[in-house]
């Protein structure tokens, strides 16, 4: 998106991956109408692409007699951020009874990602027939929604007067969670920490998701077993339980707890005046959204991307076929592929697909000074390309009027974007997320002002992707890439959060493009997620819990 200033391992491990359940809704409007004495009976199919080839996911249900069909049954698909997901939505008129696509006359049909649906949350189209050209005057509607529960419960819980266990002094009671099983049996989801000898324990303030407590149903009866003596052997012994429900927890409130009883069977039946034994205390309980990566994203959240290019001696001259910024005969680099790779996954998520690309380390015209911060499209004014094929073009156009020079400076151009991402820390919700793709060759020269600018951007909606080119030595890389430390400035300052992925693009020279897009933007989503979270800020356009 344009914007301007107003006053490793080689591939990610599975927990990395963004991958939720997307359910998609489609309706068609003023479909082309095949049928002679009756309106079309449409049906939609969907395809994903796979290895070049489109494979059926599946069906609609067929409407009948409908021009405008809304249709209830829906798609639901993996998703996954770092992947470009082709979709197809062919809508055919069922004539025969043949599961075979070709006994059903073709109504039309549409092409896009996954991420162009989820990053607009509904997008409306004109359908097309097999020769490009429209299909009359129908149009697809498709709306995508994140199949996921990510509510969650937050307690605070105390207790007061709890029978002794001990006959020597106070004893040690934790609580433990149940809820009812499939089987039947009471199945255990959550235990409080242990609080050394006490009667009236305090316990921490803890947070599990809602579906884990009760399944997502806050009128089902969970079970709250009081213990004490938790032993390292696991030996602990009994004290009291009740039953209650999470609806009946919410009525507390911080100035108006609730209190329950908790009851020992076998004592009540032994005892006649057995009141029970002791008081568990809910202080709070408050039921909240934990919102996650696609939530921004359906919420309206624009990932802005910005491209920095290293323009370094060291690269070699890019007339010479050794030099890595030499553009092969078949049109590419190892820098047009990682442009390629992280851009056309990226751009599905910004709406105007205007993206700033800079280059730094080399000469300019006319004066021929170096620059560590210039517009590769000579407009300062405006540095933006139009998608990643006008950072292709723009890339292409400055090489024969630029000396590469030197020496590697990241910090200008790591400050330049974080000026930008600052500014966004004005916004009462997540609107925007700041990406910078930094393609260099070589070692980093001014290493301390980097790692401050990088500790500083830690604190803003900012992540940076570093891919290097060629064969050089990039233990300095690893090191802002904070994966298995915490990154420091030179004054001592730690970052606040890794916003740093670093990979070596010689570890993908022979590997499917796809997957340099998966191992560098593997730990984009969960960064975006933390930045958010650490803010307090919802998505744009958030449902209360």
């Amino acid at each position: 998106m344009a914007y301007t200033m107003t006053p490793t391992p080689v591939g990610p491990v599975g927990s990395q991956y963004c991958v939720c359940k997307v359910e998609l809704s489609v309706c068609g409007q003023n479909l082309l109408d095949r049928d002679v004495t009756s309106k079309s009976d449409p049906f939609c199919v969907l395809f994903m692409e796979d290895n070049g080839k489109w494979v059926e996911l599946d069906r609609t249900e067929t409407a009948v007699n409908n021009l405008n069909p809304a249709f209830s049954k829906k798609f639901i698909i993996d998703y996954h951020f770092e992947e470009v997901q082709k979709l197809k939505f062919a809508l055919f008129d069922q004539d025969k009874s043949s599961t075979q696509l070709y006994e059903h006359d073709f109504l039309g049909e549409f092409s896009c990602t996954l991420g162009m649906i989820v990053s607009s949350k509904k997008i409306m189209r004109t359908l097309l027939l097999g020769n490009g050209k429209p299909a009359g005057k129908g149009m697809i509607t498709i709306a995508a929604q994140e199949l996921s529960d990510n509510k969650v419960i937050t307690l605070s819980m105390a207790g007061r007067k709890l029978d002794k266990k001990d006959l020597f002094g106070k004893s040690d009671p934790f609580l433990e969670f149940y809820k009812p099983g499939d089987d039947g049996k009471w199945m255990l989801v959550h235990r409080t920490e242990v609080i050394k000898y006490t009667l009236d324990p305090i316990w921490k303030t803890f947070t599990v998701p809602l579906v884990s407590l009760c399944d997502g149903d806050v009128e089902k009866l969970i079970k709250v077993v009081m213990c004490y003596d938790y032993d390292s052997d696991g030996g602990h012994d009994f004290i009291g339980e009740f039953q209650t429900s999470v609806a009946k927890m919410c009525e507390a409130q911080d100035a108006f707890p609730l209190e329950l009883e908790c009851i020992n069977p076998k004592k009540q039946k032994k005892k006649k005046n057995y009141k029970n034994s002791g008081i568990i205390i809910v202080k709070s309980c408050k039921i909240t959204r934990d919102f996650s990566f696609l939530d921004y994203i359906l919420g309206g959240c624009q990932l802005m991307f910005t491209v920095g290019i290293d323009f370094t001696a060291s690269n070699g001259n890019p007339r010479d076929p050794s030099s890595l910024h030499y553009i092969n005969p078949m049109g590419t680099n190892e820098y047009l592929s990682a442009i390629w790779a992280v851009g056309q996954i990226i751009q599905d998520y910004d709406s105007d697909k205007m993206f700033p690309a800079l280059g730094f380390g080399a000469q300019l015209p006319p004066d021929w000074k170096v620059s560590h911060e210039f517009a590769i499209n000579f407009n300062p004014t405006n540095p933006f390309c139009s998608g990643v094929e006008g950072i292709v073009q723009a890339y292409s156009a400055c090489l024969p009027h630029i000396r590469f020079y030197g020496p590697t400076n990241f910090s200008p151009i790591i400050n330049h974007v974080a000026r930008f991402a600052a500014q966004a820390t004005q916004q009462e919700a997540a609107s925007q997320y700041f990406i910078l793709l930094i393609i260099t060759d070589g070692v980093i020269s001014d290493m301390d002002e980097t790692r401050h600018a990088v500790v500083q951007a830690s604190k803003l909606p900012m992540s940076i992707i570093i891919v290097g080119v060629g064969n050089a030595d990039f233990a300095a890389m690893e090191f802002l890439d904070g994966d298995s430390r915490v990154l420091r400035s030179h004054t001592g300052e730690e970052a606040v959060r890794d916003i740093v992925q670093f990979v070596p693009f010689r570890d993908f020279r022979n590997a499917p493009k796809e997957t340099l897009a998966k191992a560098v933007l593997a730990e984009l989503p969960q960064q975006v997620v933390q930045y958010f979270k650490h803010r307090n800020l919802p998505p744009i356009n958030s449902e209360p819990a």
